[in-house]
């Protein structure tokens, strides 16, 4: 038998049930079973992430699960995976990636172009809201929290006039057609593992590790432990807008991060093309040279 730990929403029990899913598969007469879980980041939706812990806020209750031996996996999306793991946990697997890019809704307007000065465009994500207040500098960016529904819901009821989301949550609740529009990397870099669902466990537990090794998809976890790796060096949490965007194409790999200081007024832009072989040593170039250009400044600033 093989225990996950999830929160509870729609989004989350959807990836906990793909891993279930793929896990079975793998092995033919595996007990898996879920256990929902709430978190701090589900408890309290009103206040901004940065103010609360930031995106690890989501998964610090699943993590508490593995430690005390209540569950053997934790199934987590892997944009609020902090860039540090509490020392005895690993990421074991990454499954394949969904479309990684931001996705434009709204029920009026069909595209961010056509919305006028002042209309009102929610995220919660401060590395959306610096990167596209770039290019539309006259609209309004206020807080959204709360799960998808709950945030199409705040659209729908007239609250803003669009919101930005994430398109690989959107596909994977079934809700394509709510894809107004999806913004291009060189508009909106995505945030580091923004669209893969990644298996957390106890370091050391060969059992699990290799049954959740079956499901590790190889193209997707480079790319996302090459994109966690400029969150690393940065020290990235929730207080700065960072970015890291990794994509395979063939034998070679490119890197490009992203990051600013709150207000969007000092921004470092990095992008690294090599050999795939040396993802891990263009990772940590790409993390040096924001460092290196300022980046540490912005972090000490923060």
């Amino acid at each position: 038998m093989i225990t996950i730990a999830t929160r509870e929403s729609a989004l989350a029990m959807w990836q906990a049930n793909h891993v279930k899913s793929a896990l079975e598969y793998a092995h033919p007469g595996l007990d898996v079973r879920i256990t929902g879980m709430t978190t701090e980041g589900d408890r309290n939706k009103s206040s901004p992430l940065s103010r609360i812990g930031g995106k690890g806020v989501f998964v610090k209750e699943l993590e508490v699960a593995l430690m005390e031996g209540r569950a053997d996996i934790a199934v987590h999306s892997m944009k609020d995976v902090p860039a540090e793991l509490p020392k005895g946990l690993i990421l074991g697997a990454i499954c394949e990636r969904e479309d990684p890019r931001d996705a434009f809704v709204s029920k009026r307007y069909a595209s961010l172009d056509e919305l006028p000065d002042g209309a009102r465009v929610g995220t919660s994500s401060l590395r959306r809201r610096v990167q596209v207040r770039l290019r539309y500098p006259g609209l309004d960016y206020p807080e959204l929290r709360g799960n998808v529904d709950t945030r199409l819901r705040k659209l729908d009821d007239g609250e803003y006039d669009a919101i930005i989301l994430a398109t690989a949550g959107l596909l994977r609740l079934g809700l394509a057609d709510r894809i107004t529009g999806r913004l291009s990397p060189d508009m909106c870099l995505p945030a580091a593992g923004q669209g893969a669902v990644g298996i957390e466990c106890r370091e050391g537990d060969k059992r699990v590790m290799e049954l959740i090794e079956a499901i590790d998809h190889s193209a997707t976890s480079l790319c996302v432990r090459m994109e966690r790796s400029v969150s690393q060096a940065l020290g990235a949490n929730c207080t700065l807008p960072i970015a890291a965007h990794a994509i395979l194409d063939g034998e070679a790999i490119s890197l490009s991060a992203f990051v600013s200081d709150i207000a969007g007024e000092n921004r470092i832009s990095v992008h690294e093309r090599g050999a795939a072989i040396d993802g891990e040593a263009i990772a940590r170039r790409v993390g040096a040279a924001l460092l290196a250009q300022g980046a540490a400044d912005l972090i000490e600033g923060a």
